[in-house]
């Protein structure tokens, strides 16, 4: 095999990769909602242990006045100091940081 035949192998394969990452971003926008409920709920078992969790699958519209961005709607609860804390909050469904947290 040429040195030459195997760089354009190579090349040709990364330009696949990179046309097939694009597209999918174009296709599927959002962070998949199980991904973003994950993280949340490894940012809250640092203080403490999680209870229960849920999350909304569909985007809903959430504006705070200025701009309105697609967000999932979810909630936690946890035991903290033997009492429990629910909060429900809504996160951006593209990046994935919560946008608004509220303790029930």
């Amino acid at each position: 095999m040429k040195l030459r035949d195997f760089l354009i192998g190579v090349a040709t394969g990364l330009a696949v990769a990179v046309i097939i990452k694009e597209t999918s971003e174009q296709v599927a926008p959002y962070k998949p909602a199980n991904k973003v409920l994950e993280n949340i709920k490894n940012e809250f078992k640092e203080v403490a242990p999680i209870d229960g969790s849920w999350i909304f699958m569909k985007t809903e519209e959430f504006s705070n006045g200025v701009s309105t961005i697609p967000v999932y709607r979810g909630g936690i609860s946890r035991v903290n100091d033997g009492a429990t804390e629910t909060f429900e909050f809504a996160a951006d469904a593209r990046t994935g940081v919560v946008v608004d947290l509220q303790q029930v």
